[in-house]
């Protein structure tokens, strides 16, 4: 009885632990469009890239719609820095923050 009930706990910490992974790597996916989002607002804003092209258009309009609704709130609270937009900054520590301290640690405490 006593061994059955150990593998079942094993099995559920190897499901847990893909199941934090797999979060880990979504929240690596979204820090890489968060990036890519901001690095192509600057080429937009200094006028490398024309959003009249329909591939710029299209990828801009994606990366808008994935990371606004993310973005906005953290706008929302923060004071007016003038022109300067701090929140894919703000954003970009949450997540490391999630990715390194919480999912590590929990990651640490299933595999000992």
């Amino acid at each position: 009885m006593r061994q059955v009930e150990v593998n079942g706990n094993a099995k559920r910490v190897r499901i847990m632990l893909r199941l934090l992974l797999f979060i880990d790597d979504l929240l690596y996916i979204y820090l890489v469009l968060l990036f890519v989002s901001a690095v192509l607002s600057w080429l937009i804003v200094f006028n490398v890239v024309n959003t009249r092209h329909p591939v710029v258009s299209i990828v801009g309009d994606f990366l808008y719609r994935i990371t606004e609704p993310l973005l906005k709130p953290i706008r929302n609270l923060l004071p007016n820095f003038g022109g300067i937009d701090v929140s894919f900054i703000i954003l970009f520590l949450i997540i490391v923050f999630i990715r390194v301290v919480i999912i590590g640690n929990l990651e640490d405490s299933l595999r000992y």
